[in-house]
């Protein structure tokens, strides 16, 4: 008798790591499948039931949450910090310098003693559209979605939609990703009708007493 693959039996499955990737000293958790040419450094630590796609690379010690999805030719430089179910499209670069330079003022070359590294993070279930850059330090919040080719150079609050270079909010989103719309006094997705209220520029899930 065949049964379909359920998450919680999925997550037994050992990892599948194409062998053209680079994961030496990294944690690849149960479930999850790095392709070709993918490069996940010394410390990294990548949960169960991930992708990471082709060409990616993550770096030292980077930590990615369960089931997140890091697509083709990403850059997640370290010390970045993804949470459970973080979608990072394709081409999409999180920095890590705030002040790059390749020589110090004296033309003597800046080595890894020079500078400080500063990391992004993304909280749960947040999107970063394709070819997207996040400046650190930046923290992009639940549920929130960068438009493709969004530049992050400030705070992304829960829920929001951002977009353009700088990116700026354009209007809000739920956990299905589809843009929220305004009912009255609260805010609810079109598709699952969850519901939101606004305060002072910060979105909550409604509650009831």
């Amino acid at each position: 008798m065949h049964h379909s693959a359920t998450p919680s039996s999925l997550a037994e499955t050992p990892p599948r790591i194409d062998p053209s990737a680079d994961v030496t000293g990294a944690s690849i958790g149960t479930g999850s499948s790095v392709w070709h040419l993918a490069q996940i450094r010394e410390g990294a630590a990548i949960g169960v039931n991930c992708v990471i796609g082709r060409g990616v690379y993550v770096g030292p010690g980077v930590v990615v949450g369960d089931g997140s999805k890091i697509q083709n030719y990403a850059l997640v430089y370290e010390p970045a910090r993804l949470e459970r179910g973080v979608f990072v499209g394709p081409a999409v670069v999180f920095t890590n310098d705030t002040y790059p330079r390749a020589i110090n003022p004296d033309g003597s070359p800046k080595s890894a003693a020079d500078w400080t590294p500063v990391g992004v993070t993304v909280r749960e279930g947040a999107s970063i559209g394709a070819r997207a850059t996040c400046v650190a330090p930046v923290v992009v919040g639940r549920w929130a979605t960068v438009a493709a080719g969004a530049v992050v150079t400030k705070d992304v609050p829960d829920f929001a939609l951002v977009a353009g270079v700088p990116a700026r909010r354009i209007g809000w989103v739920g956990p299905a990703g589809v843009p929220l719309e305004k009912q009255g006094e609260v805010w609810a997705c079109p598709r699952t009708g969850a519901r939101f209220i606004e305060t002072d520029g910060v979105l909550k899930e409604e509650t009831h007493a």
